[in-house]
């Protein structure tokens, strides 16, 4: 199946392009941002070498409901979706960490716990705590953003010290992060799922803070499905997910977690297939309506053409 892996465009009034793990960023004047959702797939920081069937067009499309559904809670940098792997919108210049959130212990998060660790991001955290146990109230654990390589765990008075965000607008991040949470989580619980975690990222034009990126997509956040999450906590079992944790498994039990001098493991069309299906699997879900595959028979000129039939609005 066409996949979507890479682009090399070259817009009208374009002024710079950012290749990212998996979106490319194409600048148009000193304003504008075309973000293209591609099918590539990263975890554990590394970009894997097969693309994904329609993952570009589901994150894009849950990202741009979700942004059109907490507009009222936060001004976001959405102008348009032009095309359904594609969303233009105004330029921001980003803060250097992002808002990660976390409603119940898992993933990483665990991970570290069942090493022995009893602070996240400054935050204590009391023994006894089991996996997938929720938090009484969400956690804020930001991280860096890095450039290159792996974001780092820090906490808020690290972030302010270090004059990376002032203490006024750090709180009023963590507020959005807060809200923006409440409303992902309702809007899941409707569907039948549990937001788990997830993450924002912010950014600043005109003195104003704005949302930016995707929220609430299979990439970004974690969700299980509410029916069962009781009883399988209470034996001790492993949650139904919809998320990217199901990829990061299958790799950490293929003896790939990132690290130097391993290998990733081959991605047979069938396994690409599969990951498709869980990807629009937590579309319908989370949106509550058919997935509808876009045509894919030459996705770059496809895109191309409808972004610049936008830009030449």
């Amino acid at each position: 199946m066409d996949t979507l892996t890479r682009t090399d465009y070259k817009f009208h009034g374009q002024t710079g392009v950012y290749h990212g793990k998996v979106r490319d960023v194409y600048s148009i004047g000193e304003d504008k941002l075309v973000m293209i959702a591609t099918d590539r797939i990263s975890a554990f920081d590394v970009v894997l070498p097969k693309g994904i069937p329609y993952k570009g067009q589901v994150l894009n499309q849950i990202a741009s409901k979700f942004l059109d559904a907490t507009a009222d809670i936060v001004p976001n940098w959405k102008q348009a979706s032009p095309d359904p792997m594609v969303t233009v919108g105004v330029r921001c210049e980003p803060y250097k960490v992002e808002m990660v959130i976390r409603g119940y212990i898992t993933g990483s998060a665990w991970r570290e716990y069942l090493k022995g660790a009893r602070n996240l991001c400054g935050i204590p955290l009391p023994e006894g705590l089991r996996e997938n146990q929720r938090f009484e109230t969400p956690l804020i654990t930001p991280t860096t953003k890095a450039d290159e390589g792996h974001d780092e765990n820090i906490s808020k008075e690290e972030i302010i010290a270090q004059g990376l965000v002032s203490r006024e607008e750090y709180e009023l991040l963590e507020k959005y992060t807060f809200a923006l949470f409440k409303r992902g989580t309702e809007m899941a619980a409707e569907k039948g799922l549990i937001l788990v975690d997830t993450k924002y990222e912010f950014g600043k034009k005109d003195g104003k803070i704005y949302l930016i990126d995707e929220i609430h997509t299979p990439d970004s956040s974690r969700y299980f499905y509410s029916e069962g999450y009781e009883e399988r906590f209470a034996k001790g079992e492993e949650q139904r997910q919809l998320s990217k944790e199901f990829v990061r498994k299958w790799l950490m039990d293929n003896g790939f977690q990132g690290q130097e001098g391993q290998q990733v493991p081959e991605m047979t069309d069938a396994y690409c297939e599969s990951v498709s299906e869980r990807y629009i699997e937590l579309y319908e879900k989370i949106v509550g309506e058919k997935f509808v595959k876009a045509d894919a028979d030459n996705l770059a000129a496809r895109i191309e053409k409808n972004i610049t039939a936008y830009l030449n609005l």
